[in-house]
């Protein structure tokens, strides 16, 4: 784990904390907790997920937000649209996902589905780029979106576009990534939080 010295200045997109997980079980970001800031301090937070790979076959990764930095249970109301194409030319789609939308449910959003894993897709993972809207705002709900590339299952490319909200006035102060789709599995990867200046 790294992280950028608190006293230190620099551009619009500043380094926060950068984890690297290694078979984690979750990787979370909670304000106050080891160095992480996720407070007034920026208007805006971005995550990049570099290589994410999962030890099991045919898991999600998914995201939960808390506002008391120890339940990750925050009503949300998403969306989720996926579009795939498969080695072989085959398996195109584009679609909406019914299955991996929320509508106010304090259940994971999915931003991967079926991800390919384990020692057989041992070159599989998934990137993401996430972006959150003032999470310490008390006025507004906090409005989210993430855009994700990855391997699914059956050597899928698999690009999501996942947008929506918590439903919650109070301050969102962290977030925990974890998987999902059939049974326990863990992470690997490098997950990296910048804020971006206010203007």
């Amino acid at each position: 784990i790294t992280t950028k010295p608190s006293g230190l200045s620099g551009g619009a997109l500043n380094l926060i904390k950068t984890i690297t997980a290694d078979s984690a079980s979750t990787v979370s970001f909670v304000h106050g907790s080891s160095d992480v800031i996720f407070d007034s301090t920026y208007p805006i937070y971005v995550l990049k997920i570099i290589n994410a790979h999962l030890d099991l076959d045919d898991r999600d990764l998914r995201i939960n937000f808390t506002t008391d930095g120890t339940n990750f249970n925050v009503t949300k109301t998403t969306t989720f649209f996926r579009t795939t194409l498969g080695e072989n030319g085959s398996n195109q789609s584009f679609g909406y996902r019914t299955n991996a939308d929320l509508a106010q449910s304090t259940g994971d959003q999915v931003l991967g589905e079926a991800q390919s894993g384990g020692s057989g897709n041992a070159d599989a993972n998934i990137c993401i780029d996430f972006l959150i809207f003032n999470p310490s705002s008390d006025t507004f709900v906090k409005h989210f979106m993430a855009t994700t590339q990855g391997v699914a299952q059956g050597s899928l490319s698999e690009n999501c576009f996942i947008a929506g909200y918590c439903n919650t006035t109070s301050a969102v102060t962290g977030f925990r990534f974890n998987t999902g789709g059939g049974g326990a599995t863990t992470i690997d990867g490098t997950f990296k939080l910048y804020g971006i200046k206010d203007s």
